[in-house]
């Protein structure tokens, strides 16, 4: 299981001796290496805009930052960390399917691109430029579209083809263009399909893109969009267990080389939107076992910190990898159980080797959802540091 993990056991020990526990560590080295990685394989005009919901710590952004990542934001949060980046304008991107006036004045002040998820982002961006006494001014976006087109995830993280909150249902963009004509100073320059969480599969992944250029293709042609952008979204994945198969970079990355070369229409920029990839695997959380218990035939083993500080388990039933530091490999089967007042404090069912109170387990790939994701407040516990290591 060494992949999953950022730190060896040695490290782990040394962290928890200068930190304590329970705490979060993280690689920039791995995190840096992630990146450079995935930049190497891409065609020079896929442009890696970094996902900031996936760990917003100042220093993972500053890493990318330095790297040439631009940046999507979800919230007014993400976008004052990224504002203190102080980038020239053009490398933000601004999404969410419920946008506060407030952040749109925000997004619009910064020079962010916009990515509209609705006739009421288009129609309320247009009002905010009238309002501002700016007749000339016009104001590009992307559209962020939900497609029809069946999708395959990793988890069902964004919902599938089915209904959803996200972006304009594909077959209501004919009567939204038509709308979208009597705006004073918005103009549609770019198409945004986010239709894939965690990925391993590259096949698929392309297969997914490929139905976007082909969408894009179809607005093109019926409503003489000219795209200056296509957001193809994030969704590639990491492995979080020993027997899954990580992501083939190389064929991924050549297979958006030969997707282009199929779409000689479109010679302007792709975006791709990694949080997931980018940032989980620099990741380690660190915790002591409190006690071990056995009710009923379950075998408890109860921790210092549970979905306080890591949900994704309960989220989508799949635990991080987890090793007992020191301890090499077990076959007990064990319930890990967090602190928490509730029957829902639950970081998943593994085996590990015998576990007695004291022990010290270390999470793996948790760079990415983990303490930003976690119920912090929940029963207010104290809030475990982050810990940068170069």
């Amino acid at each position: 299981m060494t992949g999953l993990f950022a730190f060896d056991d040695a490290t782990c020990q040394t962290l928890t001796e200068a930190h304590g526990t329970p705490c979060f560590a993280y690689s920039g080295a791995v995190a840096e290496a992630q990146f450079q990685a995935l930049r190497a394989v891409l065609p020079q005009r896929v442009r890696l805009a970094y996902a900031v919901k996936a760990n917003p710590h100042p220093e993972l952004l500053a890493r990318f930052a330095a790297l040439g990542a631009s940046f999507d934001c979800a919230s007014s949060g993400e976008l004052e960390r990224v504002e203190a980046l102080g980038l020239p304008r053009g490398r933000t991107f601004f999404a969410g399917p419920g946008k506060r006036t407030l952040e749109l004045q925000q997004a619009l002040a910064m020079g962010v691109r916009i990515q509209a998820e609705s006739w009421e982002d288009l129609a309320r961006i247009d009002d905010l430029v009238s309002s501002e006494g700016l007749a000339d001014r016009e104001v590009t976006v992307n559209l962020r579209v939900h497609p029809a087109f069946d999708i395959t995830e990793g988890n069902r993280i964004i919902g599938g083809s089915g209904p959803s909150a996200f972006g304009v249902d594909e077959e209501d963009v004919p009567n939204l263009l038509r709308r979208a004509k009597a705006l004073r100073h918005v103009r549609i320059r770019g198409l945004h399909v986010f239709a894939a969480s965690n990925q391993r599969d590259a096949a698929k992944l392309l297969a997914i893109h490929s139905a976007v250029l082909e969408l894009a293709k179809r607005l093109w042609e019926a409503h003489g969009l000219g795209f200056e952008q296509i957001d193809l979204g994030g969704g590639l994945g990491v492995a979080y267990a020993p027997e899954e198969t990580p992501l083939d970079l190389a064929v991924f990355g050549q297979g958006l080389s030969d997707l282009l070369d199929r779409h000689p229409w479109y010679a302007h920029e792709l975006i791709l939107e990694p949080g997931r990839f980018l940032a989980g695997p620099c990741g380690v959380y660190l915790a002591r076992v409190v006690r071990v218990k056995e009710s009923r035939g379950t075998r408890f083993a109860i921790l210092e910190g549970g979905i306080n500080h890591l949900i994704r388990p309960l989220l989508t039933r799949q635990p991080f990898p987890v090793k007992a530091v020191g301890k090499g490999p077990g076959d007990t089967p064990y319930t890990l159980a967090g602190p928490l007042c509730t029957s829902l404090d639950r970081l998943g069912e593994v085996a590990l080797p015998e576990l007695a109170a004291g022990d010290l387990l270390a999470f793996g790939t948790t760079g990415a959802y983990g303490l930003n994701e976690g119920m912090t407040h929940f029963l207010s516990h104290p809030v475990p540091p982050e810990v940068w290591i170069p």
